[in-house]
């Protein structure tokens, strides 16, 4: 067990658990921008709104690194943990905006269950980052996500040879690979920010 004579700044992981919540909300939000997308101008408009807060915090997060003499664990760490974070929600609003842009009609079943695979994947995430301050209990939630990485994959390239079937708009093929692609993006990012959970724990294991 490791002591310090200078105490820790943990409020670290009040901050975490709050980002990861908002993007967690994100997550929830772009689930049902595809349920209910008759409704989907507004729920974009309120993906944006969650976007902005997470700049916000990690805004917030920065400052509060810069000002701290010791923190709970390495800088590149905390700096990489709050990238990974921005990354999911970002790719999560550049979902939406995209299918608004694009003028999609309608959502592909491809697209719903991945979408519930990044709600799952940041509700394991969520909770990780509430139990990070002890270092201890974490690896269900990392295994979890690398499990739903996989499971995420598989749906992507099912999704993506159904497009390529005879008979398909090519238009709507060029429309839903872009979709596909950033939704698969959001998966492998929240894989990403698991490695970094992964790696602060395994250091002070």
């Amino acid at each position: 067990m490791r002591f310090s004579l200078i105490p820790r700044e943990t409020k670290f992981f009040d901050m975490f658990v709050e980002d990861a919540r908002n993007v967690l909300g994100a997550a929830r939000l772009l689930e049902q921008f595809f349920r209910n997308y008759d409704d989907r101008e507004r729920l974009a408009s309120q993906l944006r709104d969650a976007e902005h807060a997470g700049d916000q915090m990690s805004h917030e997060i920065g400052r509060k690194l810069e000002s701290t003499f010791v923190t709970p664990f390495d800088r590149e760490d905390i700096h990489a943990l709050i990238s990974r974070l921005d990354d999911i929600i970002d790719l999560i609003e550049e979902v939406a905006d995209t299918c608004i842009l694009y003028n999609i009609d309608a959502p592909t079943p491809p697209a719903i269950q991945q979408a519930e695979i990044i709600v799952r994947q940041c509700e394991q995430l969520a909770q990780g980052l509430e139990r990070l301050r002890h270092f201890k209990g974490v690896e269900t939630f990392w295994i979890e996500i690398h499990r739903l990485e996989n499971e995420g994959d598989r749906i992507a390239r099912q999704a993506v040879a159904e497009l390529f079937k005879q008979g398909q708009d090519p238009m709507d093929v060029i429309k839903w690979k872009d979709v596909y692609a950033l939704l698969e993006e959001a998966i492998d990012s929240a894989e990403d920010a698991a490695n970094v959970i992964e790696r602060i724990v395994v250091k002070h294991a």
